[in-house]
């Protein structure tokens, strides 16, 4: 199982990059003591046979290994604090993966550095958008979308450009 919940992010957002999503949106929901995690992509999605399949770690579709553990692992994370974990998917429509954590849990991990994960997805695939969400109680909710990033530049400078990372660190590490 990875350390932090950060990783799981990592890992289901580059799934999605890998199921060809144009647009990835990454979601943080706190209320009280639960912590919602909610991934969602415009991705090539997965027939319901394969999202009943997802959850086996003995599943996947890279044909590079013959196991996949990102998945399982990450509705393992969530349901060993009392969460829950859902994936809705449906060809050509996407996938989205929630899962819920309880906060109280001794067994709820550290949400880890979450604006490094964000700044390495766009590193890894720039011509993809991310949308990241964060909403917490007696805070105002926070969005960082890299369109408006995009439109910022004016199409001149690439997401990926070492300056345009160490400035999406800076924004995102305030709120992510």
């Amino acid at each position: 199982m990875l350390p932090e919940l950060s990783l799981h992010v990592l890992d289901i957002a580059m799934n999605s990059v890998r199921a060809g999503a144009k647009l990835v949106t990454i979601e943080l929901e706190e209320d009280g003591a639960l912590l919602t995690i909610r991934i969602r992509d415009d991705g090539c999605g997965m027939t319901q046979e394969q999202v009943r399949a997802v959850t086996d770690p003995f599943f996947t579709t890279r044909k590079t290994r013959k196991v996949g553990l990102g998945v399982p692992f990450f509705k393992m994370a969530a349901e060993l604090t009392g969460g829950r974990f859902s994936i809705r998917s449906a060809p050509g429509r996407g996938t989205e993966t929630e899962a819920v954590f309880d906060r109280s849990s001794i067994d709820c991990m550290p949400l880890g550095d979450l604006a490094e994960t964000l700044v390495t997805l766009v590193q890894g695939a720039p011509d993809i958008d991310f949308v990241y969400r964060h909403t917490a109680p007696g805070r105002a909710p926070y969005e960082f979308d890299t369109r408006q990033v995009r439109e910022a530049l004016g199409g001149d400078v690439p997401l990926s450009d070492p300056a345009v990372l160490v400035w999406m660190r800076q924004e995102l590490e305030g709120e992510a």
